[in-house]
């Protein structure tokens, strides 16, 4: 081990009591600050050495020599509350990555390459360290819990840092996401929030739980809506079925296509006139609407006698009669 590896570990960053932040980090920077910066060229050698023999030590003298680099990334991210010491161990993960994966023939300078890496390595940290609940999931999300602060200090030009519902619809823009999501990282950057609580302090603006409603159909409408397309779909299958072949064609081709036919097209299939198509469209047409309403009419029937039963089972009696015979009467053709 080098004396200057020596001089790293003999630093204890996490010692409580033992060193101001302010003193760990002059310390720090006082070891790291003994390693020479590298030119160009001597990147790209030590970058080669790596890539083709897997030298070691030119790894090492890569990632040393950039450490600087990496500090002073973290130090730009003190900001979220977390341990200099914890953000400079990801920052210099970040920095070892970087090196193992850096290719010398595209001709780029090696720092420019690591401070993506570096900064990857520490968002991934804030992220896993910042809450118990995920809070980025995708790559908008992670973009808006960086941007977010910076993005309200420039829209409020008078200095405060309050989101009202204004400020949070121009940085969805700037950002690319809804207002909802917006306003709900918001509450996470700052902890738990009343709902009831007002948006600008005072007794006329709007409560939080107003801005945070879901404007999607609840899973009842969902489920109603959803049970009404299939009682339409079956009783336009009984009523297609009590049509004759030809007057299927016709509705179908002209009437539930995607593309429908013209009457001569369909006159030229059938081996007959135009108008004869029109008149044999208009009679089935009719008789499905007739037959659908009927359709629809006896399974309402159907479901209040399964109800009526239910009730009159519930209260030891039978179903009455009038139910039946009016369903009886309306099933009739």
């Amino acid at each position: 081990m080098s004396t200057h590896q020596a001089g790293l570990n003999k630093i204890d960053m996490d010692a409580p009591g033992r060193r101001t932040a302010a003193g760990v980090f002059n310390a720090y920077s006082a070891v790291i600050g003994r390693y020479q910066l590298l030119e160009r060229e001597q990147e790209q050698e030590l970058a080669r050495r790596w890539q083709e023999t897997r030298d070691s030590e030119a790894a090492n003298a890569l990632v040393t020599s950039h450490l600087r680099l990496a500090a002073k990334v973290a130090r730009t991210y003190r900001g979220y509350g977390l341990p200099f010491a914890d953000l400079t161990a990801e920052a210099n993960l970040g920095l070892v990555i970087a090196a193992s994966r850096f290719e010398p023939g595209r001709n780029s300078r090696f720092s420019t390459y690591a401070t993506w890496w570096i900064k990857a390595a520490i968002h991934e940290y804030i992220l896993r360290s910042w809450s118990l609940v995920k809070i980025g999931t995708t790559a908008a999300q992670k973009k808006m819990f960086f941007r977010l602060r910076g993005e309200m200090r420039k829209v409020n030009r008078d200095g405060t840092a309050r989101l009202t519902p204004d400020v949070a619809e121009v940085i969805a823009a700037n950002l690319e996401v809804s207002a909802r999501d917006v306003i709900e990282m918001d509450c996470r950057l700052h902890g738990d929030l009343s709902l009831n609580a007002r948006v600008g302090g005072d007794e006329q603006s709007t409560e939080w739980e107003a801005l945070l409603v879901d404007e999607a159909n609840d899973a009842e409408t969902v489920l109603a809506d959803r049970d009404q397309m299939e009682r339409q779909a079956d009783a336009l299958r009984v009523a297609l079925n009590g049509l004759t072949g030809r007057e299927r064609r016709v509705i179908e081709a002209r009437r539930l296509a995607e593309r429908p036919p013209t009457l001569d097209q369909l006159a030229r299939e059938l081996s007959i006139s135009s108008e004869r198509v029109r008149q044999i469209e208009i009679r089935a047409f009719a008789k499905v609407k007739q037959a659908t309403i009927r359709a629809t009419q006896v399974a309402a029937l159907a479901r209040g006698r399964e109800q009526s039963a239910s009730r009159a089972s519930m209260a030891g009696d039978r179903p009455g009669r009038v139910l039946r015979s009016r369903l009886e009467e309306v099933a009739a053709p």
